[in-house]
């Protein structure tokens, strides 16, 4: 597994916004963004996951704007994200959410305060 495995990414941003769900924060729409310290991945694979994880009903609080000469539309993460009972229940019990949560570990690279 790598730091930019799609499994990876999405463990952390499910995470992160559980994290905030379970502690009654809002969340940091910059701490999910693409090309940040915390997840340095290009705009089209941060936008691809979030779509995923969205259309898979993951997360909720996300607009999916056509564009025009794209064939996918854009992402656009609203003040209202958050994770969903079925993204939590992705997160806990999924196989390769597991095998990202414990190659996270090794690197000490979960979300802090995790």
């Amino acid at each position: 597994m790598a730091k930019d495995d799609y499994y990876v990414i999405a463990y952390r941003i499910l995470a992160y916004l559980y994290s905030c769900l379970k502690k009654g924060e809002r969340v940091d729409i910059n701490y999910i963004q693409s090309e940040t310290d915390e997840f340095p991945i290009g705009r089209g694979y941060w936008e691809y996951i979030m779509r995923h994880l969205f259309e898979d009903g993951y997360i909720e609080g996300v607009m999916l704007v056509p564009i025009c000469g794209k064939d996918a539309p854009g992402v656009k993460l609203t003040n209202g994200v958050m994770i969903t009972p079925l993204g939590i229940e992705f997160l806990q019990n999924n196989s390769a959410m597991s095998k990202a949560k414990d190659f996270l570990k090794t690197l000490k690279e979960t979300i802090p305060g995790l």
